[in-house]
């Protein structure tokens, strides 16, 4: 008599609804992120090419805020002004592809979206790119003079500042990109609260953990760990929360209070 062989069980049976009926096994999740990286980088690479057109003027910009520091910037390496010229490209492009990056991202942690909810959502992502301008402005005018203030005058008698250009652009394109893209968080959670998942009255809940949230991401993007610079940090990154608290409530119908999806 032979003997019946049960077939080992198939990972992709662990299978999630796509939000149209479809589902979608493990591997159809890795072939999904590996599409949408890709799409990720094929818009980052359209924002930097659109970017080259302001870029020249970009970096003569930043470079006259260090000489009005009374900074001395050098290169000392022939491929530094190179690379230079592109972190700021890079930074520029990441700007303009905000919005389509942010919509990638979004459509692989949020899987099991509805066509409506899908239109909400690309609906707020436009609004990304205002605030990550802003978020970028805030910090290069009111920020970054403090940030450079204190770096350059942190023992200038006993070391006199001359900063290579590729670390001071390098410094400068980061803290812009960092505090640009914590700026976007009221928009996120828009977009969240609107498709359901999160509410105002569960975000107020969880205040405690949004002060120790804001506090660690501040030591993340923060150029410096002095206590007034970490405080500073820290509360504009709370009130960007309890904005977005402000934002769910009066912005999405019945934000308050949503109902669980079943």
């Amino acid at each position: 008599m032979a003997t019946k062989l049960i077939p080992p069980p198939d990972i992709q049976k662990e299978e999630v609804s796509d939000g149209n009926g479809a589902v979608m096994g493990f591997f159809d999740h890795i072939d999904e992120l590996r599409v949408r990286l890709l799409r990720t980088v094929l818009g980052l690479a359209v924002g930097m090419i659109v970017s080259l057109i302001v870029a020249s003027p970009v970096v003569k910009y930043i470079a006259a805020s260090a000489i009005t520091s009374n900074i001395t910037l050098q290169a000392i390496s022939p491929t530094e002004n190179i690379t230079i010229f592109f972190r700021v490209t890079l930074m520029l492009g990441a700007m303009l592809a905000s919005p389509y990056m942010t919509w990638q991202v979004l459509g692989f942690i949020v899987p099991g979206l509805t066509s409506i909810e899908k239109r909400w959502l690309l609906r707020a992502i436009p609004a990304t790119t205002v605030l990550f301008v802003i978020g970028v402005l805030f910090t290069w005018f009111l920020l970054m003079p403090a940030y450079i203030s204190f770096l350059a005058g942190f023992q200038a008698d006993v070391i006199k500042p001359i900063w290579t250009g590729d670390n001071y652009f390098g410094f400068v394109t980061s803290v812009l990109f960092w505090h640009g893209a914590a700026f976007e968080t009221p928009i996120v959670f828009y977009a969240l609260a609107r498709i359901g998942i999160l509410n105002a009255n569960k975000m107020l809940k969880f205040w405690r953990h949004a002060v120790v949230a804001s506090a660690v991401f501040a030591g993340v993007i923060a150029p410096t760990y002095d206590p007034m610079t970490m405080i500073v940090i820290t509360i504009v990154l709370f009130t960007l929360y309890m904005l977005s608290v402000a934002l769910v409530a009066f912005g999405v119908p019945n934000g308050w209070e949503r109902k669980k999806k079943v």
